[in-house]
């Protein structure tokens, strides 16, 4: 991948977009295609082809999904399906047709099966049921996949899959209606300063492993550059936490001083999701920044950008 090839960033001013663009930027790539929503809506079959058409992307990283946490996923299933299945499917056949030299698809840990073995490897996909509180998001995750692989096997393309664990960091959604875990709590935690009762969702017994957006997006760059399978690749940290013990984590490093109440009658999700990341480790990768690194890293950008300019649940610029 040439540092002047043309690279498109899809979904750029996401989370996950935003970082792969910083580290894109800062690896001396110079000719990065970076397009907003309202300039192209990847759910537009028309607007892509137009974009594909003009700028000839080499490299994709398709970043671009509708997500969101339990509250989200709950309350918008067919959202979540459509839009992904949509930016998807234009994406994809707009590459194979434009001849794009390599795509990066991004899946998600939360696709395999509700009650995988542990850790959770590559090949578990699709062999048992997927948890009900986020199926539509993953059974289009999963169609994106499928996809990839079928156009490999069928056109010679060379489209690779990641399949990243939970990510958090810098430009994350702090809207509690959207969030996921970590960026909720960081606010929750933060609005109840210094001492006031906070309640969380579940048991808290659930077990989650996190991974920073720049260490994923060292991981996304490391893949395109290096990985040439037809297999997903889990991208996580190889290690995880239990909710309760990330509270207790996210508390200190806010500063907050009161007690905790967990709403037993509040859903937990998953019980565990702890991904093998030998398949990446062997590739030479392994990740740099600890959670609790990341969290005050991620706090410092939340109290910059989010709380004191009232940015809650818009994008980072």
């Amino acid at each position: 991948m040439d540092r002047n090839a043309r690279v498109f960033v899809a979904g750029h001013r996401g989370l996950v977009g935003s970082a792969i663009r910083r580290a894109l930027e800062a690896r001396g790539y110079t000719n990065l295609l970076l397009r907003r929503s309202r300039e192209v809506d990847l759910r537009i079959r028309e607007e892509v082809d137009e974009l594909f058409a003009a700028e000839r992307p080499e490299y994709i990283f398709l970043a671009a999904a509708k997500v969101g946490g339990i509250l989200a996923n709950r309350d918008y299933p067919a959202d979540f399906i459509r839009d992904n299945l949509l930016i998807q499917a234009n994406v994809i056949d707009a590459a194979w047709r434009h001849d794009v030299k390599k795509l990066l698809f991004l899946g998600s840990s939360c696709i395999y099966p509700r009650l995988c073995p542990q850790p959770i490897r590559e090949e578990y996909l699709l062999t048992g049921p997927l948890e009900s509180t986020n199926e539509p998001y993953a059974v289009a995750k999963i169609a994106g996949i499928r996809m990839c692989q079928a156009y490999n096997r069928q056109h010679g393309t060379r489209f690779i899959v990641g399949m990243p664990t939970n990510l958090y960091g810098p430009g994350d959604n702090f809207d509690l209606e959207s969030s996921h875990v970590l960026p909720a709590l960081i606010r929750k935690f933060h609005e109840a300063l210094p001492d006031r009762p906070v309640t969380l969702w579940g048991s808290g017994e659930p077990r989650r492993e996190f991974l920073h957006c720049d260490d994923l997006a060292d991981a996304a760059i490391h893949l395109m550059l290096h990985y040439e399978g037809d297999e997903p690749v889990n991208m996580g940290t190889g290690e995880d936490i239990a909710i309760r013990e990330l509270a207790r984590m996210i508390q200190e490093v806010v500063g907050h001083r009161g007690p905790i109440h967990w709403d037993t009658a509040k859903p937990d999700g998953t019980p565990r999701k702890w991904l093998d990341v030998s398949r990446l480790r062997e590739t030479g990768w392994s990740p740099r920044i600890h959670l609790r690194e990341g969290i005050r890293n991620t706090y410092q950008w939340y109290l910059a950008y989010v709380h004191r300019a009232g940015n809650i649940g818009k994008k980072a610029a």
